[in-house]
């Protein structure tokens, strides 16, 4: 520490080599509080004086100028010392061997500053030299903390405490250091300038959770009671280790919701929103919220959380769904096909949850149930039955929509058993029934004429009526006709329409029992008859009052006969 007792001789030499005014001594110099400082000093002045009442020092505070009172730290010739340094300095140093070295003893932080020496050689060999020792005076140990403390890199803090005081030595330790992984330490002791520095240097690891952490530095000296602590709190810089947001989420069309994003990184990142490649938000902060108002389903979709704070970027992502009944489904148009072909019939509708599509024909359930959003009904080789509405109906837990479409089947006529011929009082009635799409027309051929029309003459009243795709015509004949060689009525029906025509000869269904009923008919009249001869014989004796009797009872005959 006291090197510049080897440097004197040196200095010396110089002296003799320069010959001019000089000093040395260290421009800056540090000590702790309550403890002691050495200012080593060695001065020069010019060879060819010669002092002649011996060599006197004086040391300054604050300025070198004496006209500007500075206060006097110590002076040789008398002990009148400003009153803040009165038992505290002591020059230890030989002005006659030129050396000006000064003691300060128990030190405050009130002697820190500029310290200068003026030599007095007597006369006006008076001299002040302008160099001066800055001297600092400590109340807690220097840590050397790097600019910037990045996780997972390597770090080194130092601790230093100044060793400038000969009557004691400090030592140092480290405060706080448990939860370090790995630490290791080495010291040093540093002489520059002459002064003298003792350093401890912890190296270890910082890792994320570090940040904010207390470390601490002690200095002291043994075997007094100076004890000087410093502490620091740990600003390691990470990049973001986590982000969290909203688990997914489940919303009904036309609410709101609030995502919440949380990034644990230092510096707090610049954190953003994102639906697929949209910014949506973005603050530089540890959390940030975004709010969605009136959401459609056109919202529904990832949400992402960016952080990112220089040191590295991490993200997390959530499901946001919106939930909404089915929309109205997408069918065909109405279609008319041709009986025997075959159609498929789509249906395609929107909804959260997905709904079930199920197919109805006339309020009856046709097909299977999906719950997809597309549903096809696969009509094969369809018949006259496959004619009708179809509708689609589409179902969730919130709500339901439908859509219909109309499907004709056109088929040629087909003759319907209800057709035939029968005998009527009139004479004979031939009814011709058919179904077809479109309606079909009906024609009788007669012998001697073809009906087509309404019409009435002597022989024949004709009419027709259509009810769907049912046609029926009728023709009564007041007399029976022409027969054939069986018995039957030569009547023929022709049905037609745009996919084709038939003829058909009408049977006389009913003449047997009609001609059984003409034959009981008469044989009841006659026995009648003879029954009222008989009575009206019985009774020709009789007064007026069975005369009435008897007329009434040939009005009841009359009654039965028109009945018959």
């Amino acid at each position: 520490m006291w090197c510049w007792e080897l440097l004197l001789p040196l200095l010396l030499i110089i002296k003799d080599v320069s010959g001019q005014w000089n000093v040395w001594i260290p421009r800056d110099i540090s000590a702790m509080t309550n403890s002691c400082v050495v200012i080593p000093c060695t001065f020069m002045y010019p060879s060819g004086i010669r002092p002649y009442r011996g060599i006197h020092g004086i040391w300054y505070f604050g300025q070198p100028y004496p006209q500007l009172f500075p206060p006097v730290v110590f002076k040789t010739r008398t002990e009148i010392v400003h009153e803040s340094y009165q038992g505290r300095t002591k020059l230890i140093g030989d002005l006659h061997q030129r050396n000006c070295t000064l003691l300060i003893s128990n030190i405050g932080t009130e002697h820190s500053g500029r310290y200068y020496f003026r030599a007095d050689l007597g006369g006006a060999n008076i001299y002040t030299y302008p160099d001066f020792s800055e001297l600092k005076v400590l109340d807690q140990p220097n840590i050397d903390i790097p600019e910037e403390i990045v996780a997972d890199e390597n770090l080194e803090l130092t601790c230093y405490a100044p060793d400038n005081c000969p009557e004691n030595s400090p030592e140092i330790q480290w405060m706080h250091t448990d939860y370090l992984p790995e630490p290791e330490y080495t010291s040093d002791y540093v002489e520059e300038s002459n002064t003298a520095v003792l350093s401890s240097t912890l190296t270890f690891t910082p890792r994320p959770m570090h940040n904010g952490q207390l470390l601490g530095c002690r200095v002291y000296y043994p075997n007094t009671t100076l004890v000087y602590e410093r502490l620091i709190s740990l600003d390691v810089k990470y990049a973001p280790r986590s982000v969290w947001v909203n688990v997914s989420a489940e919303v009904m069309e036309g609410s709101s919701v609030t995502l919440h994003c949380e990034v644990d990184s230092n510096p707090p990142p610049r954190i953003s929103w994102l639906f697929g490649d949209q910014e949506l938000l973005w603050d530089t902060a540890s959390n940030a919220s975004l709010s969605l108002e009136d959401l459609n389903p056109s919202q529904e979709g990832i949400y992402t959380c960016v952080g990112d704070n220089g040191y590295g970027v991490m993200n997390t992502s959530m499901y946001l769904a919106v939930l909404y009944p089915p929309s109205e489904p997408v069918v065909n148009g109405s279609l008319t096909i041709l009986e025997g072909s075959s159609i498929s019939l789509q249906c395609s509708t929107q909804g959260n949850p997905a709904p079930t599509l199920t197919w109805l024909k006339d309020g009856e359930l046709v097909g299977t149930i999906t719950a997809e959003e597309v549903s096809v009904l696969e009509l094969l080789e369809l018949t006259p039955q496959g004619d009708g509405q179809y509708r689609c109906l589409a179902e969730n837990e919130h709500g339901r929509a439908s859509s219909s479409l109309n499907i004709t089947v056109e088929y040629a006529p087909v003759l319907l058993d209800e057709s035939k011929c029968t005998v009527v009082r009139e004479g004979v009635q031939c009814v011709c029934m058919a179904t077809g799409n479109p309606e079909p027309t009906i024609e009788f051929y007669l012998p001697d004429k073809n009906i087509t029309i309404n019409d009435t003459d002597g022989r024949y009243n004709y009419y027709t009526h259509t009810d769907g795709h049912t046609s029926t015509g009728m023709i009564k004949l007041r007399e029976k006709g022409e027969r054939l060689g069986n018995g039957a009525v030569n009547v023929h029906c022709s049905i037609s329409n745009i996919y084709g025509s038939e003829s058909f000869h009408l049977e006389l269904q009913q003449e047997k029992k009609y001609m059984m009923a003409v034959i009981v008919g008469t044989i009841g009249g006659v026995a009648v008859i003879a029954f009222i001869i008989a009575a009206v014989r019985y009774v020709g004796h009789n007064n007026k009052k069975e005369k009435t009797g008897i007329i009434n009872l040939w009005a009841l005959w009359q009654t039965w006969r028109g009945k018959s």
